[in-house]
């Protein structure tokens, strides 16, 4: 084992998306020392993703990105950020000040530790998933992992593809896989966009999102690809990969119209219900959540404070709303946080007042879209008693059920504990909400804010080897900056 001791610092910041890039740069022009861990090797998040410069092909990023980079990249080189990449942050401690435990490297796997006075975690979302017959086929991803491979890799998911889910995230991943060249068959959305033509109020406040829009309304149209709105996949099917789906039109409670089923042939799925805020780190220091911005998220005041003194929070973790609330939020969050700090170059009242306007306008345009896209709990409807909820653990809906009628299990922990989903690799982050939502209506109750609170809380934020959470014990704690070089325990 090897240690090593280095300066404290003011402010550490999980997660290199637009939150945490926003707060970075706002903390450091006003003075504080700060680190930022994030698990990729470039910055930018899931929104900002781009190839390495070494890739062929078109690397340009937006101009707001190309900015927020600049002056991220300008306080890296004169040593107000250290910017560590490929760090995952598995846990956070609170001590008399905060230690930040992090795995360094996907094959050398390098327990990291660094102590800080105060935290932010901008950790983000990933893509919700709800199963249905065939969702396991190879040939069906994550609309997330479409993009990412596309944005990060150059990498098309494949050649003919149906994009499906509810969102408006749908329409850049469509179109970003016909600028790749692939053949988008369809973009099949469950809920009615119409809708947001019901608060006008809350569009006005979003109106540089409608050339956006329009574009990808333009692209599909010029490709002469089918939007089907109240439409969803209910099933696909293939003998070793995907070889086509089942689209069928549903109701507003998204249970499938009699009748209307249809066979779509494709080599690739690529579907979405929104995202789930990766709160693990958050709940693990003791936040306090609460249902809102399309699913369970920290519980934040006016300057993005958590409930846990000291311990900030901004972006999805606070509730979905995009790349454009996440970094305001990120701005004003960095701004507290060095206020409190004690540092004295800070924004002034009237920035700061811009930016609480701008955040109040892009909530209200982000709860618009969590109306206009929910998750019914109709596709219940759509799985069998052979379709698996746990990919990890290989857990089918038949093995809930059984939970249910014959243990008298009526919420998820209990099933969880009877059936295994959520105790695979992922450990629930992939199947959690859909078990919440398959145990309350087969039971017959609600989904409490209890039951989304288990689905997201775990122990460590990643997986571990033993050997490191081993050398947690080997020698007491240091002050400092701590390295334990581990091999991976099987």
């Amino acid at each position: 084992m090897t240690s090593s001791r280095s300066e404290e610092f003011d402010l550490g910041i999980v997660g290199a998306g637009p939150a945490g890039l926003s707060a970075a740069v706002t903390a450091a022009d006003a003075g504080c020392r700060v680190v930022l861990l994030d698990s990729a090797e470039r910055i930018g998040g899931q929104y900002h993703r781009h190839p390495p410069a070494s890739l062929a092909g078109d690397t340009r990023v937006g101009k707001v990105f190309g900015q927020l980079r600049a002056g991220f990249e300008a306080h890296v080189q004169a040593g107000r950020v250290d910017h560590r990449p490929g760090h995952a942050v598995w846990s956070l401690v609170r001590e008399q000040q905060f230690v930040v435990n992090a795995l360094q490297g996907e094959r050398e796997r390098a327990a990291r530790s660094v102590r800080v006075r105060s935290v932010l975690v901008a950790t983000g979302a990933h893509d919700r998933q709800v199963p249905f017959p065939g969702w396991t086929l190879p040939g069906v991803v994550a609309v997330g992992g479409a993009q990412a491979l596309y944005k990060g890799s150059r990498v098309a998911v494949g050649r003919r593809v149906v994009v499906a889910g509810t969102g408006p995230f749908l329409l850049p991943v469509a179109v970003g896989l016909l600028a790749a060249g692939v053949e988008v068959v369809a973009v099949v959305e469950a809920n009615d966009p119409r809708a947001y033509a019901r608060a006008p109020r809350a569009l006005v406040g979003a109106l540089h999102k409608l050339p956006e829009a329009a574009g990808y309304a333009l692209a599909l149209a010029r490709h002469r690809v089918p939007y089907l709105t109240r439409h969803a996949v209910v099933s696909a099917h293939g003998s070793r990969r995907l070889e086509g789906v089942t689209v069928s039109r549903v109701q507003g409670d998204w249970t499938p119209v009699a009748g209307t089923q249809r066979s779509l042939p494709c080599d690739a799925l690529a579907v979405g219900y929104g995202f789930t805020a990766q709160l693990e780190l958050l709940l693990g220091l003791g936040c306090e959540a609460a249902p809102g911005g399309g699913g369970l998220a920290v519980a934040v005041d006016g300057k993005q404070r958590t409930t846990v003194e000291g311990v900030y929070a901004a972006g999805e973790t606070t509730g979905i709303g995009g790349a454009d609330l996440a970094a305001v939020e990120g701005a004003l969050a960095g701004a507290a946080a060095a206020r409190a700090l004690g540092m004295t170059a800070l924004p002034g009242p009237a920035a700061i007042r811009r930016l609480e306007a701008r955040r109040r306008r892009l909530r209200r345009f982000a709860q618009v879209l969590h109306a206009v896209h929910p998750v019914r709990d109709g596709w219940t409807t759509w799985v069998d008693d052979s379709t698996l909820v746990c990919r990890c653990e290989e857990v089918t809906v038949g093995a809930l059920r059984q939970a249910v009628d014959e243990h008298g299990a009526v919420e998820a922990r209990t099933v969880k504990l009877l059936a295994r989903p959520g105790m695979g690799w992922c450990q629930g982050r992939i199947c959690g909400t859909a078990t919440a939502t398959l145990t309350s209506c087969l039971s017959g109750r609600p989904t409490t804010t209890q039951d989304a609170v288990g689905a997201a809380t775990r122990t460590l934020a990643q997986p571990v080897p033993l050997g490191v959470l081993a050398s947690l014990y080997d020698e007491p704690a240091r002050d400092g900056d701590v390295a334990h070089d581990r091999e991976e325990t099987p």
